[in-house]
């Protein structure tokens, strides 16, 4: 099970990697704002689907949750909008690469300290040489980018 949540997680981040290229085109042509509005329209009715069709009841209504809880989904306009500024100023690669440095940087603070809730997975060697190895990727990503445009110009 826990091999099949891996391959769905890589195909949702690839999933945003297409969103955040097509975004950026988008947000170019009819501004971010709109954009993102549509984003989250399609995004709210498409999901208003699912609920009606597929979420079985649960005890607790979103009325009925720690008020700080509900926060958590102010956290994607951030995203989407950021990232449609970005991917039409240095790629899809970079910024892509960047946002997953700022992911796992956050949720290893995030387990490290047992914020928000979550277990604590302390720091390790291995967890701190992959933050390391993923900023220098993100380091050799974007200098190779320059390196292509300078040839090309």
């Amino acid at each position: 099970m826990t091999i099949i949540m891996i391959i769905l997680a890589v195909i949702g981040g690839a999933t945003l990697s297409i969103q955040a290229a097509i975004n950026g085109q988008l947000g170019s042509k009819v501004g971010v704002f709109r954009c993102a509005f549509l984003t989250f329209s399609v995004g709210a009715l498409i999901t208003g689907l699912l609920i009606f069709y597929f979420e079985p009841r649960h005890a607790l209504t979103l009325l009925d949750v720690p008020k700080w809880q509900l926060l958590g989904a102010m956290c994607g306009v951030p995203y989407i909008v950021i990232m449609m500024f970005a991917v039409q100023r240095i790629g899809t690669a970079v910024a892509t690469v960047a946002v997953i440095f700022g992911q796992l940087f956050m949720s290893m603070l995030i387990d490290n300290f047992g914020w928000l809730g979550n277990d604590v997975i302390a720091f390790s060697p291995s967890r701190i040489g992959a933050v390391i190895c993923l900023g220098i990727a993100l380091y050799f990503i974007h200098a190779s980018g320059k390196d292509t445009a300078k040839t090309e110009s």
